[in-house]
């Protein structure tokens, strides 16, 4: 029996040649090597350089003096609420709402650092963990709702990053919550105060590159994730809650109690990862109406084409976060900022493209591999 046969119930069938690595590799160079393509076209049919939109991309996300340093500042929330993601989801609950779960982190972190007085790193490391404490109870709200009135945690996580927004929306013009009051800002009704200089996070520079060290603690996150599933006794019971619940119910696993908890930590990264952005500078380290930029919604996208693997998420994130980059500084080209979004949108199919062809793949074979055994 050759290497590319295997033993089916039937008889010998040919197997792929092609490994599932190569396959996923291959799959993500063609989608992404199509939509350059096509993107170059519609940059080309607006009168623009298509090479020159290519080199605006690469520049923008890594090559421009100073840029891979923006790209992976950018990265680390999207790795934090995609880690959270991958949380839920090993537990078999599905927390879509870390959008608004990012946004009451946020808001924790500008309280403490523009309302409190006190030592700098004090103050920084404070808003950090009320940040992450306030997201994750935000998502216990949701949780509450699964587990005593049985409403899916997928409609409730949605509907509360509206509520979020308002939340936001109510801090930055009430005086007594987060207005900025400083006289000399003209703007002052529709953002929240800057974060003080002391209560930033430290910077790190590296081969002329500045990013803060939010994206360190992200990556020492991933590789915690990674070993609480795959090594611990709680990421076991995660895991086997998500794989079957009357499984783990028999095992003595509360739904309810690792549920909850899931849900409690995938809220708090979001919420850590809204402080992370505050601290970072993100918004001039001020709340804003528009404060988490789609950072949430882009973290889900992260866990979403990583396969819910906590180490696969890290170049996951740093692309997205490419994207978001480079796309920034083709809109410095010249080219219309509704084309950018379009070439970005594009891109960001390229890659879900991938991982949808391999789970129509999977379902197939294991339709097949029913069909067999029944016959």
């Amino acid at each position: 029996m050759t290497p590319d046969t295997v033993d089916h119930p039937t008889g010998t069938v040919t197997g792929s040649r092609i490994g599932p690595r190569s396959e996923t590799a291959l799959l993500h160079v063609l989608s992404l090597g199509g939509t350059l393509i096509l993107s170059a076209g519609l940059v080309a049919a607006t009168g623009q350089s298509s090479t020159m939109m290519l080199r605006a991309l690469l520049d923008g996300a890594f090559l421009a003096p100073g840029r891979w340093g923006n790209t992976l500042a950018v990265a680390a929330p999207m790795l934090l609420v995609a880690l959270g993601m991958v949380i839920g989801v090993k537990a078999g609950f599905f927390n879509i709402g870390q959008e608004g779960q990012l946004l009451i982190g946020a808001v924790a972190m500008a309280l403490v650092g523009t309302r409190l007085q006190g030592p700098g790193p004090v103050l920084l490391i404070g808003g950090l963990l009320l940040a992450a404490a306030a997201g994750g109870a935000y998502a216990g709200l949701a949780a509450l709702m699964r587990f005593r009135r049985g409403v899916p945690e997928v409609i409730s996580t949605l509907l509360l990053v509206f509520v979020a927004l308002q939340v936001v929306g109510f801090a930055i013009t009430t005086d007594w919550f987060l207005r900025d009051l400083d006289p000399d800002r003209p703007s002052q009704a529709v953002t929240s105060a800057a974060l003080p200089g002391s209560v930033r996070l430290p910077v790190v520079t590296v081969f002329g590159n500045e990013f803060h060290v939010g994206f360190l603690v992200a990556l020492a996150g991933a590789a915690a994730v990674a070993f609480l599933l795959a090594r611990t006794a709680s990421g076991f019971k995660l895991r086997l809650l998500g794989a079957s619940p009357n499984v783990a119910q028999q095992a003595g696993v509360s739904v309810a109690r690792a549920g909850g908890a899931a849900l409690f930590v995938s809220g708090a990264l979001a919420g850590f990862a809204g402080a992370v952005m505050m601290a970072g500078g993100a918004s001039s380290a001020r709340l804003t109406a528009g404060f988490s930029n789609e950072i949430g919604w882009q973290g889900l996208l992260v866990a979403l084409i990583a396969r819910s693997r906590p180490l696969l998420c890290i170049p996951v994130a740093i692309l997205f976060a490419a994207l978001r980059t480079g796309a920034g500084f083709l809109a410095a080209t010249g080219v219309d900022r509704k084309v950018v979004d379009v070439v970005q949108a594009l891109l960001v199919l390229a890659l879900l493209i991938p991982p949808a062809v391999q789970f129509v793949r999977g379902r197939r074979r294991t339709v097949g591999t029913a069909d067999v055994g029944e016959g």
